[in-house]
């Protein structure tokens, strides 16, 4: 089905092109072709969004896979993903639905997902896989749906959308997980393709608007030096020493051959960004994933894989010396 959708937002017609506002390319879009996204098309000088509630992937998963350490430990999240984004990351892992528009989907309504989410007894639904901002009009309408149903909205990003866009998303969403790839401009502009500015942007705009954690892939001889390291987590702590940083281990993937990143290359990462950050995670490596208190170090949530013991906690304090953690609960309505 080639549901065109809603009418797209941050667009505008010029002379018969389009230009899209809503990521940081600002794509200008002639008759026939779409953007740098591949699912924001002109057809006819008119905007359309041919992918509009195509569906790529609808799985059930922890909040702790997304990652989402410091949000309702222990619950499940009903992931959904798209197809397209707006980076071309050669070490992509989900490049057959990120880079292409033709893999296999379903159409599933926006107005469909809260039921979907109650019947798999999930807190909410987790917007993730490919690259899900890039399909405005739908986290828009479903975030919508899903909010008003009581249940929480999650968002899983590379962050490069524009101030506007990003400030009305993020203000529809309880928990948002944002990759900062790497600390370095140029990194940004010839490795993926994009604005490093933007990004840091997006992750500005949502710590001030919802709960927010950040993910690094770490690559070796690519993002992972000292300084690098040490200047993500200077930025994240300028935003609040408590949001936690994943430092996850890159491995062979798309287009890519450098060598995977070793427990011991994660392990040193981790004691750099210790020094101004209260929570460094140590993503898909060996190792303690017990969250701390901040206050006392005694154990608010242990993990072991992706099995939770929140029995640290009185509610969002630490049940040992009362302080306040980080750790947020969802309610609901």
């Amino acid at each position: 089905m080639n549901w065109s959708g809603p009418e797209p937002a941050f667009v505008t017609s010029r002379d018969g092109d389009i230009l899209c506002t809503l990521c940081a390319h600002n794509c200008r879009i002639r008759p026939g072709e779409s953007g740098l996204c591949m699912v924001r098309t002109n057809e006819g000088g008119e905007p359309a969004l041919p992918w509009f509630a195509h569906v790529s992937a609808l799985h059930v998963d922890p909040v702790e896979k997304k990652p989402l350490y410091h949000f309702h430990p222990g619950a499940q999240l009903l992931s959904v993903g798209f197809l397209g984004c707006n980076f071309r990351c050669p070490f992509c892992q989900n490049y057959s639905i990120s880079q292409s528009t033709a893999a296999q989907t379903r159409t599933i309504d926006p107005d469909g997902l809260p039921a979907i989410a109650r019947d798999s007894s999930a807190l909410g639904v987790a917007y993730t896989y490919n690259e899900p901002t890039i399909h405005y009009e739908y986290l828009m309408a479903a975030s919508e749906a899903v909010s008003e149903a009581g249940l929480a909205n999650a968002l899983v990003t590379n962050g490069h959308l524009n101030r506007r866009p990003a400030r009305e998303l993020l203000a529809r969403m309880d928990a948002v997980n944002v990759d900062l790839k790497s600390f370095n401009p140029d990194f940004y502009e010839q490795e993926l393709g994009g604005s490093l500015k933007a990004v840091t942007d997006f992750i500005e705009i949502a710590a001030e608007l919802t709960h927010v954690e950040v993910t690094t892939l770490l690559i070796p001889g690519k993002n992972d030096s000292e300084n690098e390291v040490d200047s993500i987590a200077s930025f994240v702590a300028s935003l609040g020493a408590d949001i936690p940083l994943h430092l996850s281990g890159y491995y062979p993937a798309y287009n890519y051959v450098v060598e995977a990143t070793t427990p011991a290359g994660i392990e040193r990462a981790v004691a750099i960004a210790r020094r101004h950050l209260d929570h460094v995670y140590r993503g898909n490596s060996p190792g303690d994933a017990s969250t701390r208190c901040a206050s006392c170090g005694a154990i608010l949530v242990a993990r072991s894989g992706y099995q939770v013991d929140a029995s640290g906690l009185s509610g969002s304090r630490c049940a040992a010396c009362g302080a306040e953690s980080s750790i947020r609960w969802f309610a609901g309505e």
